[in-house]
């Protein structure tokens, strides 16, 4: 994704993604998210680059309600193209251990709850770039199809989730989440399931946004593909028990998030099973 930041020549924004893809793993376990720290590497250190950067993971940690306490940034001529950079980053959190979310709660019959992406959030862009050949495409170009530029689409930022899950985890018993990230549906909802249980998703539930119809269109990839890469509209996933689901999804819309239910947990040995 920092390869479409250097192409649109936009980095106000990848910091919330750095944030999101440490702070939503981080909720996964029932934890708050307290602090985090960033790194940025550049192969020259353009002053108003760099506080754009850390503006965006300013922003992701306001979001994620945790406090940016620190960093390192390392210039490293020769190293790195003097336009480009890297960025990662690190967080703490703290859950009290009776309250650490256990997936061996999960039971046949409990609902799987799905929230809703802003997008294709942060991986799969070895293949987007594939796909959309991006160093060549013209970014700015409105896209009919998807209501915006294609490079504004693709850099919309990761969706931070922990403020409202908090909130869900304070009115519902939530047995396990699961972060759609790499891997997609296929290697991401099995870790937050037991041995001895599959995930069925009905893909009908599941709300596709259209930029995964055009990469999938435009790349002609399978299906199977599709939901083994990319978060496709859902970018995290919750197993409750179904007498809970109504008031879980009440109060993650109350909380200003699209949720839904996309599947139930059967026993099984397959994993994750899309019909």
């Amino acid at each position: 994704k920092l390869k479409l930041a250097f192409l649109m020549d936009k980095h106000d924004t990848v910091g919330i993604d750095c944030v999101a893809m440490c702070v939503n793993d981080i909720i996964c376990a029932g934890a708050k998210p307290l602090v985090f720290l960033d790194y940025i590497a550049v192969g020259r250190n353009y002053p108003e680059k760099v506080a754009s950067i850390v503006a965006g993971v300013a922003e992701g940690c306001v979001q994620a309600g945790c406090a940016l306490v620190g960093g390192e940034t390392a210039e490293m001529p020769g190293f790195y193209p003097e336009d480009e950079y890297d960025l990662a980053g690190f967080a703490v959190g703290a859950v009290d251990k009776s309250k650490i979310l256990d997936m061996n709660t999960v039971q046949a019959g409990d609902a799987i709850i799905g929230l809703a992406s802003s997008g294709v959030h942060s991986n799969g862009f070895s293949l987007v770039r594939k796909v959309f050949d991006l160093e060549h495409a013209d970014l700015g170009a409105y896209a009919d199809r998807l209501g915006k530029p294609l490079g504004e689409v693709l850099l919309t930022p990761t969706k931070i989730y922990v403020k409202p899950i908090l909130r869900l985890l304070s009115k519902v018993q939530v047995k396990s989440i699961s972060h759609i990230t790499g891997g997609g549906f296929y290697e991401n909802i099995p870790r937050a399931i037991p041995d001895g249980f599959d995930a069925v998703i009905d893909r009908q539930a599941v709300e596709v946004l259209p930029i995964f119809r055009l990469i999938q269109e435009v790349g002609g990839i399978s299906e199977r593909d599709m939901f083994n890469t990319f978060n496709m509209g859902v970018g995290m996933c919750m197993a409750v028990s179904k007498e809970t689901a109504d008031a879980a999804i009440k109060a993650l819309n109350d909380a200003g998030e699209k949720a839904f239910v996309i599947g139930e947990v059967v026993e099984g040995d397959e994993g994750v099973i899309l019909c």
